[in-house]
């Protein structure tokens, strides 16, 4: 922990991140962007989920479609099983350059923004091992190194009081001082799930939607229950992914985004200051 004088007070900072930890957590960031824009693409040709083997095109458990609305007007509709939602502009009907377009996912979610199947599977593809390798990466050097006990597995004290964590988060105050070293144990938590379970999910639904895999290794489709339920789980997944990015972007704002960021970049995080 480095000290800095500060008239009167020091202000604490200890190294939070490792070099290693920050490249993977920022290739990670730009990797995940690319393989959701690509897998919107992906998803876009048939855009909708079924359960089981095989899709047999009525009665989707979810589906991103388009329609004739009233007076002979498009909109788009989100069909979850038998709830469906008007979604045009955002979802199945979306302007390119002024001109309607029926595509599930808007065109500037989706890479490429034009609709390219191929395109979009040489992305996926290419970057979910990119992906692979780098989650590889970062477990063998956190195994190695104690970084992936320290930052997943919480401490006994943490978990008798993580009531106490869970009013702290919902009041947005967050450890200051010695608390701050570590993270707490909802961080911990959440990244355990996601890390160990979420995202090796994800990845094995994947694999288990190729055909050469499907014939490699048919007990990984037959784990999901059919290359369909593959897909949906993939899809399942990857939204629940984003929403973990969407918290985690609020919480690293309001819990002092130049601090976090400084950390993740560099690698120093301050603990605040302290009369000397």
């Amino acid at each position: 922990m480095a000290l800095e004088p500060a008239g009167g007070r020091r202000h604490l900072w200890i190294y939070r991140h490792p070099l290693v930890i920050r490249l993977a957590h920022w290739i990670n960031a730009a990797v995940l962007l690319i393989l959701l824009m690509s897998g919107l693409q992906i998803f876009n040709a048939h855009p909708a989920l079924y359960w089981g083997d095989r899709s047999t095109f009525d009665a989707p458990a979810l589906s991103i479609t388009a329609e004739s609305g009233a007076g002979g007007t498009g909109r788009g509709v989100l069909q979850v099983g038998a709830l469906r939602l008007d979604t045009t502009g955002v979802l199945g009907l979306s302007k390119v350059a002024g001109v309607e377009n029926e595509r599930a996912f808007p065109a500037w979610a989706t890479l490429p923004a034009g609709q390219d199947l191929a395109t979009g599977r040489r992305w996926h593809y290419v970057f979910a091992w990119a992906f692979v390798l780098n989650g590889l990466l970062y477990l063998l050097y956190g195994i190695g190194s104690g970084q992936l006990r320290r930052r997943l597995i919480p401490d006994r004290d943490q978990i008798r009081d993580i009531g106490g964590s869970v009013r702290e988060h919902v009041r947005l105050r967050f450890p200051k001082g010695e608390e701050a070293k570590r993270y707490n144990v909802l961080q911990k938590l959440t990244y355990l799930v996601v890390v160990l379970l979420l995202l090796p999910v994800m990845v094995l639904a994947g694999l288990a939607m190729s055909p050469a895999m499907d014939a490699a290794w048919p007990w990984l489709t037959a784990l999901f229950g059919g290359r369909q339920s593959a897909r949906s789980v993939h899809f399942i997944a990857a939204n629940l992914l984003v929403l973990f990015v969407i918290v985690h972007v609020l919480l690293v704002l309001v819990s002092g985004f130049w601090n976090n960021m400084r950390g993740m970049v560099t690698g120093w995080f301050s603990l605040g200051t302290e009369t000397r």
